[in-house]
């Protein structure tokens, strides 16, 4: 009589992070979408929660309404971090792959920073400018010191996908423009930009759509002065308007989707004449 042989198949490995996004994604997203459009007496289907949003309460319509100021806020600070978080990284990762020899050693002191605790690395930051004394000041200071604190936190997120995408670029199409009379300018406006196209779009997207919604960053950093969507949606939960803050959770969630569509997220990076390397 013979054993049956058990074949194991690496389809199995999937079954783990199948259970996790489901209990913590896809399950609190269900919860999100049932909230929005149930009513939150009757718990029946409906669409007044939307029309609430837009149309506001007290006779307050949306665009006078505290929820449009928080959102054109919030945009206004995530578009300005991203901006200054690839305007650093973008030197910083091209050094990095191509001046640079001992690449690793640099990567680490951008990588080691992410291993301390999100909320030890904001306060630290807050006492340093605290020290400086342009720490929670009139509301411009606290515009500023929600940005700092925006790029000195994602910042790392920015300059690995650029190094990765820069790193891959094949050195013979460097060598080819310059050959065919390209001048170092010329060949990286030519070449090197837009062959790292797509780790600038992935930077982006891991800069722009946090920032909107890390509440921690600007509620540190400004004693609640300085107010972002997130910090919005936390405090219609906390007051149990769930079906408000599930709209608003909602209506960002769409938000960042069609970012990330239109800049190009969903779609696989282009091997463009890169090589098959890796940060590791």
């Amino acid at each position: 009589m013979t054993k049956a042989k058990f074949h194991f198949s690496r389809k199995l490995l999937a079954i783990p992070y199948a259970l996790f996004l489901a209990l913590f994604v896809i399950a609190p997203l269900l919860i999100i979408v049932y909230y929005a459009f149930t009513n939150g007496d009757t718990g029946s289907f409906t669409f007044d929660n939307f029309r609430n949003f837009f149309s506001g309460t007290g006779g307050d319509t949306f665009w006078e309404s505290s929820r449009f100021k928080t959102i054109v806020q919030s945009l206004g600070i995530s578009v300005l971090s991203t901006v200054v978080c690839l305007l650093i990284a973008y030197p910083i990762a091209y050094i990095i792959a191509f001046k640079v020899k001992n690449k690793m050693g640099l990567l680490i002191l951008f990588i080691v920073p992410m291993w301390v605790n999100f909320v030890l690395r904001i306060n630290a930051l807050k006492e340093l400018l605290e020290w400086i004394g342009i720490y929670n000041k009139s509301n411009g200071w606290n515009i500023f010191n929600t940005v700092l604190g925006m790029v000195y936190d994602f910042l790392p997120f920015m300059v690995l996908p650029i190094y990765t995408t820069i790193s891959k670029i094949d050195k013979s199409y460097l060598e080819a423009a310059r050959d065919l009379g390209a001048a170092g300018s010329t060949a990286f406006l030519k070449v090197t930009l837009p062959l790292s196209k797509a780790g600038i779009m992935s930077g982006v997207s891991m800069v722009f759509l946090p920032s909107m919604t890390n509440d921690v960053i600007s509620n540190y950093r400004t004693f609640n002065h300085t107010k972002i969507i997130g910090a919005f949606i936390d405090e219609c939960f906390k007051n149990d308007l769930w079906n408000l803050g599930s709209v608003t959770a909602l209506l960002l969630l769409t938000l960042m989707f069609l970012i990330t569509w239109l800049t190009g997220g969903f779609s696989a990076e282009p091997e463009n004449g890169s090589r098959g390397t890796s940060l590791w």
